[in-house]
């Protein structure tokens, strides 16, 4: 039997070991496999049934059909409920929350009237009842489980009992006997998410694919897994934290920008309706490199509190400790803030943090980053109930940002009196007596409002 070796970490194949992959660089991660033989049982195509193709005008489209999981954050994420046919990969640290979420889901569901099957390779049905007994006292009679690693017994378990929904925890865990690798293996798992695929294209029934990540965050398994499946969905937070995102990375019925916010609780995951008064529940007030900006979350405003601290140091070259925000981005407005404003930040530490584990990344909160910076740097606090709002350049201009009626709302709702913001969006919003707005076309200029 022909075999190769391949990386267990990004499933690069190579005829011989290799002590380093060429392609992730990581050491000692070549283990020997079973060739895949699909490609020489196709010859020619001599012999071989011709597919069917058909025209697209053709085809009828029914109203599209979404199943809601009664769980309003999860449904967000998913673009609106679950689709039937579909393959949705979730992914997460170990201990963060994914197999609570997904049993939370399946009862939510089964509640509901849909059949769903829970199919766990890591415990015993009995840890399974233990489990959903603390989540949910009254189970439904339509809720299913099965302990089972075997993928040809799953499928075939699945075609008999027919489920709308099923969820497979963890798909690391499956294996195939026409593989002789262990589970886990980058063969078995492409295996495993290949069957389930089909499966899940020919039934119409929902597959949920529970993965473990590694160590540098990335789902465990070959890369082509998360090419295959229809949604990616990533659960992310600190264990040490209460508070849990639920992030799509790929979407191919819904946007990829919206996330979920969960509260880790005794009898399990709660949503967060506002997660805007959760962030600044314990913001202090008059403190110095403390500032409030909206970020936008696909379509909902999340108001969250940007701490600053900029440090003397005695050392030779200053630190840039960033958390939750770019720090290519952080260091690039600090360079700004040297330049335009005169502020010798090279001799000071800068620590920036997102309060609440959240994580920022779009542009327009890069003037909240510069006053937060400026005010811990001054020592002076940012004004009483002052939102700081823009882009900003390499020039030291403040560039407008999209958005700006549904951020000026949220924080209109959330019971702030300024706003501070780039000129350029004045033309373009409604204004709101109940709010001071006051607009910006340099930083230079956003010191001097905040700091006068």
């Amino acid at each position: 039997m022909k075999t190769v070796f391949c990386c267990q970490s990004c499933g690069y194949q190579a005829p011989k070991w290799m002590g380093r992959c060429p392609e992730c660089e990581g050491w000692g991660t070549f283990v020997e496999e079973p060739a895949d033989g699909s490609a020489s049982a196709a010859k020619s195509g001599r012999g071989v049934k011709p597919a069917e193709a058909v025209a697209l005008d053709a085809i009828e489209l029914a109203d599209e059909r979404r199943i809601h999981t009664a769980i309003g954050e999860f449904d967000r994420v998913l673009g609106g409920g679950i689709v039937a046919g579909s393959l949705v990969l979730v992914g997460g640290d170990p201990g963060i929350g994914k197999s609570t979420l997904m049993l939370q889901a399946a009862q939510k569901l089964s509640e509901n009237g849909c059949t769903v099957l829970y199919v766990s390779g890591e415990e015993s049905l009995r840890q399974i009842k233990m489990r959903s007994r603390r989540l949910c006292p009254s189970l439904s009679s339509s809720l299913l489980a099965a302990a089972e690693t075997d993928i040809e017994r799953v499928t075939a378990l699945a075609r008999s009992a027919k489920p709308d929904v099923m969820v497979i925890d963890s798909i690391q865990t499956m294996s195939s006997g026409d593989f002789s690798s262990a589970p886990g293996s980058v063969g078995q798992v492409r295996e495993a998410t290949m069957r389930l695929m089909a499966l899940a294209k020919k039934t119409g029934i929902c597959v949920f694919l529970i993965g473990h990540v590694t160590k540098d965050g990335s789902i465990a398994g070959p890369r082509i897994m998360e090419h295959m499946v229809d949604t990616v969905l990533y659960f992310e937070g600190d264990k040490n934290q209460v508070f849990r995102i639920l992030r799509a990375v790929k979407n191919r019925f819904g946007s990829t920008n919206e996330i979920g916010v969960f509260e880790m609780r005794t009898e399990g995951l709660g949503e967060v309706a506002n997660p805007s008064a959760v962030f600044l529940s314990e913001m202090p007030e008059k403190t110095p490199g403390s500032v409030v900006t909206a970020s936008m979350e696909g379509t909902r405003p999340i108001l969250v509190e940007l701490q600053a601290l900029a440090s003397r140091t005695s050392l030779g070259m200053a630190r840039r400790t960033i958390l939750g925000l770019d720090a290519n981005r952080v260091a690039l407005l600090v360079a700004v803030m040297e330049k335009k404003l005169g502020m010798e930040l090279t001799g000071y530490d800068v620590f920036m943090n997102v309060a609440g584990g959240v994580r920022v990344s779009e542009p327009a909160v890069d003037l909240a980053v510069i006053a937060a910076v400026a005010s811990s740097f001054l020592d002076r606090p940012i004004p009483t109930g002052t939102v700081v709002l823009g882009e900003v350049g390499l020039t030291g201009e403040v560039r407008a940002i999209n958005h700006i009626d549904t951020r000026v709302g949220e924080i209109k709702k959330m019971g702030f009196t300024a706003c501070l913001l780039p000129q350029g969006n004045l033309k373009r919003m409604s204004r709101d007596k109940e709010i001071k707005v006051t607009g910006v076309g340099t930083v230079a200029e956003a010191m001097e409002v905040l700091f006068q």
